[in-house]
């Protein structure tokens, strides 16, 4: 959540960003805050004096009693009992101030850094790079017309695939569980596995430590990185024991910092995790869920940074430069996007997402999406680093991005490498695979 020192002391910044975001009510959400933080503030300066007053009043007490002055220590007694009184009142006020102030904070998103263009819906986001073409500053998803041509003649959706060459069961899916819970067989589950452990050997390759977290949650890790009270519509809950299924190994994995000061030596901290991931997924329709695009449980390798707040920036761009060179070592095509401010998410402070074509489907499929979410989350999770120069704790910035999920992945490659013999492996994956040919 945003700071309070940041609200205080660059207000008109916070409700620009805010407005950027497309916040409803930013002024309103933020006069609340300070209103709220103002009653803490003259609460807690009154305790102060209360407390004060009582330190001075109850050393008078003993004295008085000692120059048999008894009455007067009464009258101071009882002056120190009021003060106590007071001071519970007061500490009282103060702790359900802080509690409302809590709340409203948690109902405010990140604000977006200065570089996140204006807009407020997918079609606003720039498309800042691609491998088909060089961008401008004037690309944007709405204007965008480059889509290869890879002349396949009358290409398969990967469902169609899936079953043509017995990859994958949506069926069998649903009389186990329900739609959106595939099952892969043979050859798909083989890929399945190919990708990740090739995903791993390349975060490894890039300086990540592999950490293989649970899938369930406690609602306390989902307070940290921001899915609760937001996305708890999306998330499965088992409510017997109050736990969640992660919706990616973001929220389990950076929850490791929570409540940890760290060293400064020790940062950039690059952690990665593959996990099955669990999104309800509610409202979810139509053609664009149609096989792999949209599902209830998938597979998905998370990177996850913490960093200092002047290393973060390149900390993203690297990121950015690990989820790219995938997506070429895999010879799909794809374009990057910079998200406006009104297609971000909640937590995020700046956000890239990935995506790879279909040609089969004739669209651009989401296939990771990197995030800095600067102080936002370090502020729930209290992750802080002791500064080696002032000796003093700071914020820590936290990043994470997909690299990659394995859904949409494979449906790109199904799709984007059939033949009239089969399905072409790409040349990273053929030693994962064993094999260069889906048959």
């Amino acid at each position: 959540m945003l700071t309070l020192k940041l609200i205080n002391e660059e207000t008109e910044r916070v409700i620009r960003g805010l407005e950027k975001k497309h916040f409803a009510g930013a002024k309103e959400a933020i006069d609340n805050v300070l209103a709220v933080d103002k009653q803490r503030r003259e609460a807690q300066q009154e305790l102060d004096k209360c407390l004060n007053e009582q330190k001075q009043l109850s050393g008078q007490i003993g004295r008085l009693m000692k120059e048999g002055k008894k009455d007067e220590a009464e009258q101071v007694k009882a002056q120190v009992a009021q003060l106590k009184e007071k001071s519970k009142e007061l500490d009282e006020t103060m702790a359900k101030a802080q509690e409302e102030m809590t709340t409203l904070l948690c109902q405010i998103p990140n604000i977006p850094y200065d570089e996140v263009p204006e807009g407020k819906v997918a079609e606003d986001n720039h498309v800042v790079k691609s491998n088909l073409k060089e961008c401008t500053a004037n690309d944007t998803v709405g204007n965008w017309d480059v889509n290869p041509s890879l002349g396949i003649a009358n290409p398969l959706p990967h469902w169609e695939l899936a079953k043509k060459y017995n990859l994958i069961d949506f069926d069998l899916g649903v009389k186990i569980t329900g739609a959106g819970f595939p099952v892969y067989i043979g050859k798909g589950a083989r890929l399945q596995r190919a990708l990740i452990n090739f995903f791993l050997d390349e975060a490894r390759k890039s300086g990540y430590t592999e950490i293989m977290p649970p899938t369930v949650v406690n609602a306390a890790s989902g307070y940290g990185t921001g899915q609760l009270p937001d996305k708890e519509g999306q998330m499965y809950h088992c409510e017997v024991d109050d736990f969640y299924l992660i919706p990616t190994a973001e929220v389990p994995v950076t929850n490791i910092y929570r409540d940890v000061i760290l060293d400064e030596k020790d940062l950039p901290i690059k952690n990665c995790a593959y996990t099955e991931c669990f999104r309800r997924e509610a409202g979810s329709y139509g053609k664009d869920v149609r096989g792999l695009n949209r599902l209830h449980e998938f597979s998905k390798i998370e990177i996850v940074r913490i960093d200092k707040p002047e290393h973060s920036k390149e900390s993203h761009k690297e990121m950015l430069e690990h989820v790219e060179g995938l997506l070429k070592k895999l010879e799909l095509p794809y374009r990057i996007l910079l998200l406006c401010g009104g297609d971000q998410s909640f937590t995020s402070a700046i956000c890239y997402d990935f995506e790879v074509y279909s040609e089969a489907q004739g669209r651009w499929l989401e296939v990771s999406s990197v995030s800095n979410f600067d102080t936002y989350q370090a502020n729930r999770l209290k992750c802080r680093y002791r500064n080696s120069e002032t000796k003093k704790t700071e914020l820590c910035h936290t990043l994470n991005g997909s690299a990659l999920a394995l859904p949409r992945i494979v449906a790109a490659l199904l799709e984007n490498n059939q033949t009239e013999n089969g399905i072409k492996i790409p040349a990273a994956l053929v030693p994962y695979m064993g094999c260069d040919m889906i048959d």
